[in-house]
């Protein structure tokens, strides 16, 4: 993970305009997720944030729910700076620099939450790993979103999926960037799984109405509920 903690030590800055320019529909598909959050938006929710970047999943959060509580775990601490630095206005956000996959959640949350951040783990057993201590993070009846990178189920759409982000990114960054910065970064740094293995490792771990509930060709936004028996 050190390559891509000093891609994005580096990057922090430029975050926000790079992500419209490398991440198709970006909004929509925060949008997506804040809209997935079944909770009264007046009600004091806690909500974990793995992997917050410059704080925007969170910003989104704080607006439909000005009582939530976030805290906000990057592994970059250029981000966490530009997370604070965004969200400076709210004395309800705690911030860590840290490993979300080496670390233990102490709290019980209402919500995780996570965006462009899970596909750096290097193997599907680790994306599972985190998938049971988020459950076991959660409250009886909390959620957890996660929009990512994902794969499809073979080849042939994989190189689809690869075709409609060149095209999308074409339209707003050099096609000699893209061949020599931002293709390397991701064949280097990116190791997403198929988006069917995220719903069946969900459903396996006792997430239930598991669902995607957006998605743009590599890009998709899924999760679940912890609901026990009774």
């Amino acid at each position: 993970m050190e390559n891509v903690k000093n891609h994005f030590e580096e990057e922090a800055k430029e975050f926000d305009n790079l992500i419209l320019k490398l991440i198709p529909y970006y909004h929509e598909m925060i949008d997506s997720l804040i809209a997935s959050l079944p909770f009264n938006t007046i009600n004091s929710i806690k909500v974990l944030d793995l992997g917050c970047g410059t704080g925007n999943v969170s910003l989104a959060v704080k607006k439909r729910f000005p009582n939530s509580r976030i805290t906000c775990v990057d592994l970059a601490e250029n981000m966490i700076e530009m997370a604070q630095l965004k969200l400076s206005e709210y004395d309800d956000i705690q911030y860590q620099v840290a490993d979300f996959s080496e670390m233990v959640f102490d709290y019980e949350y209402d919500a995780v939450v996570s965006s462009l951040a899970m596909h750096h783990l290097r193997t599907d057993e680790d994306k599972k790993k985190l998938y049971i201590k988020i459950y076991d993070a959660l409250q009886d009846g909390g959620v957890f979103y996660n929009a990512d990178w994902i794969l499809g189920p073979n080849n042939y759409l994989n190189n689809v999926y690869l075709e409609k982000w060149k095209e999308f990114m074409l339209k707003r960054v050099p096609l000699a960037e893209i061949e020599g910065k931002w293709l390397p970064k991701h064949y280097d740094e990116d190791v997403p799984s198929k988006l069917i293995n995220h719903i069946d490792w969900l459903k396996d771990i006792g997430f239930k109405d598991v669902d995607v509930v957006w998605k743009y060709y590599g890009n998709a936004v899924f999760g679940g509920v912890k609901q026990l028996e009774i």
